[in-house]
């Protein structure tokens, strides 16, 4: 029966779908030795500990249109990748006036850290300036060795009040877990994305998603294997299967990671940004936004990409 579950699987997902001297003296330099690493042990907590601060209250500043704090959080010369809004603080500043006359609100509902990254999944409500009532984003911003921000990219997609899943887009577990398996799960994650969504070998997606529990938060996919067999099946059939080209950017915190990646659906170029948490070395749950990339009237030359 597995045998022909995966031979099934294989037939409908055709491109679906990251420490002598002396004895003295030698216990004297592992005491000094241990007393220096402490300090940067201690030292790198307290930056990290500083630098999600900061992003907490830049988030704080641009949901209170607070100028003056921004301006205290973020480099003057801002790069921005929303291809929308022209790149520096200035002009990023100056949109906040469309947000606050449309009372436009966010909802920051998971922050994740890799590094210099900082990975967001929120809500904007009352967001007609960006196309919609409700809107559905991530938000990656980049902090610098000061600790200002200094780089942001994002994309958004609109709310779906009904799913086929039944859940949310952004509900389910918010903090992550097991810490030190980051780089585990991330080739976890690359390998389904290079099998699976880049069809290199689709048949080994039980290799990679768990059979037990899969929770789609995709609003056209059901929970489980089966309904990703279902979605691949229909967009088949209308000649509408998505098709990852290029991976540009894994984040991650612990078991849950964060790809950034380019492709082709609905017939035009996409960003696709796929949030995954991992459990016992199997996607166990999906979160996504896909948005068009557009070509025309540009805001800025920084693509949505270029990551460093």
């Amino acid at each position: 029966m597995k045998s022909k579950h995966r031979t099934k699987i294989k037939g409908s997902l055709q491109v679906l779908l990251t420490s002598l001297l002396l004895a003295s003296l030698a216990t004297g330099c592992v005491s000094a030795d241990t007393t220096v690493q402490n300090e940067q042990i201690s030292n790198q907590k307290i930056t990290a500990i500083n630098t999600k601060e900061t992003v907490s209250n830049f988030l704080r500043a641009v949901k209170n249109n607070d100028p003056s704090t921004i301006r205290k959080l973020a480099n003057t010369d801002y790069i921005q990748h929303n291809p929308y809004v022209p790149t520096g603080l200035d002009a990023f500043i100056s949109m906040l006036q469309v947000l606050q006359k449309n009372q436009t609100n966010l909802e920051n509902i998971r922050m994740f850290q890799d590094g210099n990254y900082f990975f967001l999944h929120n809500i904007w409500r009352n967001a007609k300036p960006f196309g919609a009532d409700r809107m559905v984003a991530f938000h990656i911003l980049r902090v610098d060795d000061k600790g200002m921000i200094a780089e942001h990219w994002n994309a958004m997609t609109t709310w779906v009040e009904k799913t086929a899943s039944g859940r949310t887009q952004i509900d389910g577990p918010i903090f992550s877990e097991d810490l030190n398996k980051t780089e585990t799960n991330k080739k976890i994650v690359m390998g389904f994305l290079e099998d699976v969504l880049m069809g290199q070998h689709p048949e080994n997606i039980t290799k990679y998603v768990s059979d037990k529990e899969y929770h789609q938060h995709n609003p056209m996919i059901k929970d489980g294997l089966q309904g990703i067999s279902e979605a691949v099946k229909f967009l088949t059939s209308q000649n509408n299967m998505s098709r990852y080209t290029k991976i540009h950017k894994l984040l991650g915190e612990g078991n849950f990671i964060l790809s950034i990646s380019e492709g082709n659906w609905n017939k035009k170029q996409q960003v696709f940004y796929d949030l995954f948490r991992v459990k016992d070395n199997k996607l166990v749950e999906h979160w996504d936004v896909i948005q068009e990339i557009p070509t025309q009237n540009l805001a800025n030359k920084n693509t949505m990409f270029n990551f460093k």
